[in-house]
């Protein structure tokens, strides 16, 4: 879990191609049909606070919780928003009291590779929301890792910060290990490399599945990246949409 100190940087230079705007208005439409339309939600994995930006213009008061100091940083500096950052691992956080939601996006629990931690934090996520509160996330399926990355290199050189990206997935053990090369240019020619390593684990939507039922949750529906499309079994990313269980609503 202790990546993104220096990628922390060019993150969003890196991730332009992630659609931010489609993805944070899947999600409120999926909140306004559970009627959420206003209130504390917590988004886990955060990183520079793209999506909270957007969820708090639509009207929400949010949290968001990170274990990079770097990233919370660049969120702070980037947001006029009155946000509550967290610096803390969705292995283990916690909040003062429930929220409405619970997001997390760009496959942050993927970066939970032992399925009794993800249990643990779907544990967590149960038991901060408010009765029938909603957590929505997606993840990067087995099945992406396996066929869709594999073992591949990737590239891209750009105006002032180019990266090499080696990709390796291991079948046995479901990890896929990333190692990334970034070089940012500072003054002229001169170019500052650094090297991070990211290790994912892939999961399958019955893996999911099980886990959520294990930590509590409820399992209410599951879609094609950010579509209302239902999932294949080529499907790369899966959004997830389980609700609380156990407390009692207040009439």
């Amino acid at each position: 879990m202790g990546s993104y100190e220096n990628f922390a940087r060019v993150y969003d230079e890196l991730m332009d191609n992630v659609p931010y705007e489609e993805w944070a208005q899947f999600i409120l439409n999926l909140l306004q049909d559970r009627k959420i339309t206003e209130g504390l939600v917590l988004e886990l994995g955060c990183g520079t606070g793209k999506l909270m930006t957007l969820l708090g213009k639509a009207g929400f008061d949010m949290i968001g919780v990170d274990n990079s100091v770097e990233m919370l940083q660049i969120a702070r500096e980037k947001t006029s928003q009155d946000f509550l950052y967290l610096l803390q691992d969705m292995r283990e956080f916690e909040l003062y009291g429930t929220v409405k939601a619970v997001i997390s996006v760009c496959d942050s629990v993927n970066y939970i590779t032992k399925k009794e931690e993800l249990r643990k934090v779907f544990q967590l996520v149960n038991n901060y929301l408010d009765p029938e509160g909603l957590f929505i996330f997606d993840f990067n399926t087995e099945y992406k890792y396996r066929e869709l990355i594999g073992e591949t290199v990737i590239a891209e050189d750009r105006e002032d910060v180019s990266f090499i990206w080696f990709n390796e997935y291991d079948e046995e053990s479901h990890l896929n290990d990333i190692d990334l090369k970034v070089f940012v240019q500072e003054e002229g020619n001169i170019y500052q490399k650094f090297q991070e390593e990211h290790i994912q684990r892939g999961y399958t939507l019955d893996e999911i599945k099980q886990l959520l039922e294990e930590s509590g949750l409820i399992f209410l529906e599951a879609y094609e990246e950010y579509t209302m499309q239902a999932p294949q079994p080529d499907s790369g990313r899966i959004v997830v949409v389980a609700q609380e269980h156990g407390k009692n609503r207040r009439n």
